[in-house]
């Protein structure tokens, strides 16, 4: 009997998931297996947990969301905690599979990972969440370009967008394989409070990313406006706000990228529908860029080697977090993290300058916090992102300034968001 463990990492779907398809293809039995890695879930190097209430809160309905579609089609998922390395080694002993398939990742822990797990078993890695693989770019990832715009112009008409995969009838596992769900103490949530002012209710898992990527799409037919809207901070349909379950892998970078295609089969294509695709291509880079850098993505000096700037005050630090600094527009998007554990792409970048170029701050701390808070938190595009604007990453300019009362001038004239969150 041919038996594998298929190890589930940020990939919780069944449908185009290349581990699960290559796993069925060379075996007669699946196990599917998700860890939880404690040092994940620990604290950062400035005392708070790494994974907040919402983030964890979200991961959780996902992992429950995942575990019920196994087991619509005769698996189930059986979920650990500990080193993934020890934990996969000790279930390929119990249920004699030395093979382990998975997702692959690009975070250098993540990476890590991988290294100590290919130590003990035969790991096969397969295709990551991206919109393009890295077998299809027109360059070896080590010659990655070190700005976007070369990037998209080198991909954009050369590299394609691969077909998707189907999700299998059934999942073939033993007999007396039940699973473990996740546990209360597994991922310890603490509680949260749903707040009234949230721009949108986001549910983990599958069903309602699918949901979500039909409505957006095809419900409200927001997309065809995509690019006009995109940064206003009030409003559901402004923006997609698929990034949560991107980040989960609840859905594929790719399934967005041909919904889009079938959008504009029907209703015709514009700028917006190009706009939507042309953030999955940033995501897709900042994803590369962290193959590509390793470990330098989360060191101070960054991927640009820069010295070392801004101090570790806790006073003005700890105001920022909660909406205290005394900048109306800086403090609504900070309000707003700290009630719903979102934030819009435009408050996003306006919150990281301001820690790093008004308040004086190490821009890790703010990644940090980052990591802890949001729930569509993604460590490649979110230390992507703070680099970005640290001035330490991809951005050829030296650091990018925002001026928090331009920015509100020019996105809250009237003053509605920061009186929305006051």
């Amino acid at each position: 009997m041919s038996r594998a463990i298929l190890w589930f990492r940020n990939d919780q779907r069944l449908a185009d998931n290349a581990a699960l398809t290559a796993a069925l293809a060379a075996h007669e039995e699946v196990l599917p297996v998700l860890i939880i890695d404690p040092r994940q879930h620990g604290p950062t190097p400035f005392g708070f947990d790494r994974c907040g209430p919402y983030r964890t809160h979200f991961l959780r309905e996902g992992i429950a969301a995942l575990d019920a579609e196994l087991r619509s089609k005769g698996s189930a998922l059986h979920v650990r905690v500990g080193e993934p390395a020890t934990e996969l080694t000790h279930l390929a002993q119990v249920w004699g599979a030395r093979v382990v398939h998975a997702q692959q990742l690009y975070a250098w822990e993540e990476q890590e990972q991988e290294r100590a797990v290919a130590r003990v078993l035969d790991l096969r890695l397969h295709a990551p969440n991206t919109l393009l693989l890295p077998g299809d770019l027109p360059f070896p990832l080590h010659q990655l370009p070190h700005v976007f715009t070369a990037f998209r112009q080198k991909v954009e008409k050369l590299s394609p967008v691969r077909p998707l995969l189907r999700a299998p009838a059934h999942i073939p596992s033993p007999a007396t394989w039940k699973g473990r769900a996740v546990a209360e103490n597994d991922l310890c949530s603490g509680s949260i409070v749903g707040d009234h002012r949230a721009v949108l209710r986001f549910t983990g898992g599958r069903i309602a990313g699918l949901e979500r990527l039909d409505h957006y799409l095809w419900g409200s037919r927001a997309l065809g406006h995509y690019k006009e809207t995109r940064n206003a901070l009030l409003g559901a349909d402004n923006s997609s706000k698929l990034s949560p379950w991107l980040a989960t892998g609840a859905l594929s970078a790719r399934e967005v990228w041909h919904a889009v295609k079938r959008y504009e089969a029907e209703h015709g294509a514009n700028e917006s529908t190009y706009w939507l695709g042309f953030e999955l291509l940033w995501r897709d880079f900042f994803q590369f860029t962290a193959a590509k850098h390793d470990r330098d993505l989360f060191l101070r000096g960054g991927i640009a080697g820069k010295p070392r700037r801004g101090d570790h005050d806790r006073r003005r630090f700890e105001a920022w977090c909660s909406g205290r600094t005394g900048q109306p527009f800086i403090d609504a998007n900070m309000r707003e993290l700290a009630a719903t554990g979102w934030m819009s792409n435009r408050g996003r970048q306006n919150v990281a300058s301001y820690l790093v170029h008004d308040l004086g701050l190490d821009w890790r701390m703010g990644a940090w916090w980052f990591e802890h808070m949001l729930i569509d938190h993604d460590p490649c595009s979110n230390w992507g992102n703070w680099q970005y604007v640290a001035g330490v990453g991809n951005d050829p300019r030296e650091g990018r300034r925002f001026d928090p009362e331009r920015q509100a001038g020019m996105y809250d004239a009237v003053g509605a968001y920061v009186r929305h969150w006051s």
